[in-house]
């Protein structure tokens, strides 16, 4: 094969594909706007506020370390949601059940119905680990868009060294000379001319 043919696949490939990684790159981007917006604006929605600074619901030291940096901020994106809900509710619903998880509370008041008290601890730590849950879904998700935004700039770092290698690639195209071969030696004889 012709050196300046394989040059030209070669660099013609590299070209190719930094076109796809802008768009792979761009779609990425797309992603981590949509899924940050989506978060955001379905947290804010809640009006959920993190304890004010100096309160006593930050004095616990499950809760102090993970929530003091938030105190007083309404909570709007995922890294906010899941201090929460694991070093908040988290905390209170442990309080609440005694270490037990919805699932004994429940059966245990399944066994005694007239138990009022249970009753109601059974509710609060539902809702509570219903919260909780919607909470880690929306840090999930937000998770993902940032390992989106990440990828992004990965995608386009790649575009960008692609495209120069490119245009080195099509700068030697133009010194390569017209008869030169990728392999010489595997090319064989040239055929004499008489």
């Amino acid at each position: 094969m012709r050196r300046k043919t394989f040059d030209a696949l070669l660099t013609s490939a590299g070209l190719v594909l930094a076109i796809v990684m802008v768009a792979a790159g761009a779609l990425l981007l797309w992603a981590h706007t949509f899924v940050d917006n989506q978060v955001h604006d379905q947290l804010a929605a809640q009006q959920i506020y993190f304890p004010k600074a100096g309160s006593d619901s930050l004095n616990d030291p499950a809760i102090k370390p993970y929530l003091t940096q938030y105190a007083g901020q309404q909570l709007v994106n995922g890294a906010q949601a899941e201090a929460y809900a694991n070093h908040y509710i988290a905390v209170h619903i442990q309080s609440i059940g005694g270490g037990k998880t919805y699932a004994q509370l429940s059966a245990e008041s399944i066994a005694s119905p007239n138990d009022a008290k249970l009753a109601g601890e059974v509710q609060t730590v539902f809702r509570g680990e219903t919260l909780r849950g919607m909470l880690l879904n929306a840090y999930a998700f937000w998770k993902m868009g940032q390992i989106a935004f990440v990828a992004a700039i990965a995608a386009f770092a790649a575009a960008g060294l692609l495209l120069i290698l490119s245009v080195f690639g099509y700068a030697h195209l133009r010194r390569v000379p017209a008869d030169a071969e990728v392999m010489p030696k595997l090319a064989g004889p040239t055929p004499a001319t008489a």
